[in-house]
């Protein structure tokens, strides 16, 4: 009988246990427990509730007891650049402050003071985004140094997760590229970038790669879960998990739709050159040390704020009919705009930068939405067109994957602004590569390849093409 396997999937705004086993060499899934994750306010920081996230994390493995299965290995995913530091004793030194925290306003500049910008991108090849985990440790060190001073074990959250898990105590190497702290090349912590910094390199803990079994359960959970699992490392950053789901990479952009929208291919070296230094691109690390190279794009994010403005009185569904009512209306933000990152109101944010820009401004549910939809399809194109300069070749195809994958509006505007055919799925793109990733370390899948084939023939991934192009 095939092993079950646990994926943890914890994104910026939800999260949750997902089953999985081979079945007819089939990969079958089965959602056991859901929960909210939202930003709370600690002091004067934004930040995760990392407590309540552990708490969801047992109930759910307890509820695998529900189902009559003892699965074989866990695994956790999570959004990236966020982390806690440890002491001496592993007590935390910090909260799990969150990146849209305005801590690191002015950061990066005070960082390309130090160490000029293009070195930083040409020996790291990360984006640069002001709440990379960088800016986020030098804003740490200029507030409260004797914080860092005291810090033994710096720990990203889904690391941190699996300490409490399993007692053990590594950085995974899919998440550790976020934080503008790893040699692109060497694929080790960039230690002469952290002692410029005047960052404690000691914290840092070895990295591994995915499908790294880390060990068993601690005694303690054991006994209070009624069985004992491998704690296994998938690709611990959701997007590296997400990409392993894309059914074929060869001439195909993909865009992993979410909270937020990572845009990009996948590639076998690093691409640190100064096109795209300009495009502001990124190389993360994937499965297999493989390179995302991707840009990251305010996502849906815009109309998750946007459904909380109107009170959530309006389904995602319902913004997508009003939209699409809205036919004739036609308004463009720049969705990477700060301004958009956490603002207070995001429909008064929209409306003003309409106004702003001298265009028509959103007043209706559906106008705003449309606005949006209209933004984000442009932002796509914008970055594909890029892709294609940097790469000199043209991309047939653009394969969505993730939640945001199912807002078919949105699908066949890319598909419309891009003249591209465009393929929407699997939905659960993320649980599904953290999961045969798990398969992968268990002996149960062979290898990437045989692991994408049984993505493809279980999945469903649907079809759009240009419909028309707008005059």
């Amino acid at each position: 009988m095939s092993k079950y396997t646990l994926a943890v999937d914890i994104g910026a705004s939800s999260g949750r246990l997902i089953l999985g086993h081979l079945e007819n060499r089939m990969l079958q899934l089965k959602e056991i427990h859901r929960f909210e994750n939202n930003i709370i306010k600690k002091g004067e920081h934004f930040c995760w509730d990392i407590e309540a996230l552990f708490h969801e994390i047992k109930a759910g493995i307890k509820k695998c007891n529900d189902h009559d299965i003892k699965p074989e290995s866990i695994g956790i995913d999570t959004w990236a650049v966020d982390f806690v530091l440890l002491d001496e004793h592993d007590n935390l030194l910090t909260d799990a402050v969150a990146y849209r925290d305005p801590r690191t306003d002015g950061m990066m500049e005070e960082v390309f003071s130090i160490i000029p910008k293009e070195k930083l991108y040409f020996e790291t090849g990360i984006q640069f985004q002001k709440f990379n985990t960088i800016y986020q440790l030098y804003a740490l060190k200029q507030k409260s140094p004797e914080v860092l001073a005291k810090a033994k074990s710096f720990l990203m959250i889904p690391e941190y997760l699996n300490f409490l898990l399993s007692d053990k105590k590594v950085n995974e190497y899919t998440n550790a590229t976020s934080t503008q702290l790893i040699n692109a090349f060497t694929k080790q912590w960039d230690h002469e970038l952290l002692d410029k910094l005047g960052i404690n390199n000691e914290m840092f803990h070895e990295i591994q790669p995915p499908k790294t079994v880390l060990g068993n359960l601690s005694s303690e959970l054991v006994q209070e879960f009624g069985f004992d699992m491998k704690v296994v490392l998938p690709a611990t950053h959701d997007t590296a998990s997400a990409v392993i789901s894309v059914p074929e990479l060869e001439d195909t952009i993909y865009i992993s739709s979410g909270t937020w929208s990572l845009i990009g291919v996948e590639n076998r070296f690093p691409i640190c050159v100064p096109k795209a230094l300009e495009y502001n691109f990124t190389n993360e690390g994937g499965i297999d040390y493989r390179y995302r190279f991707l840009k990251n794009i305010m996502g849906l994010w815009m109309i998750q704020e946007v459904k909380r403005n109107y009170n959530d009185e309006i389904s995602f569904a319902e913004f997508v009919v009003l939209a699409d009512k809205e036919e004739n209306f036609r308004s463009i933000v720049n969705v990477d705009d700060d301004r958009f990152l956490k603002p207070d109101n995001m429909v008064s944010e929209i409306q003003k930068y309409c106004e702003e820009t001298n265009q028509q401004v959103p007043q209706t549910p559906g106008q705003v939405a449309k606005c949006v939809y209209d933004s984000l399809a442009e932002s796509y194109k914008t970055a594909i067109n890029e892709i294609e300069e940097i790469f000199e070749k043209s991309f047939p195809k653009v394969n969505v994957i993730g939640g945001g994958c199912q807002n078919e509006m949105l699908n066949q505007l890319i598909a419309n602004v891009t003249n591209k055919e465009v393929c929407a799925g699997p939905i659960e793109a993320t649980a599904i590569g953290n999961i045969v990733a798990q398969l992968m370390a268990l002996g149960e899948v062979e290898d990437i390849h045989q692991a994408k084939a049984l993505i493809k023939d279980s999945f469903e991934v649907k079809t759009y093409k240009q419909q028309f192009v707008r005059g």
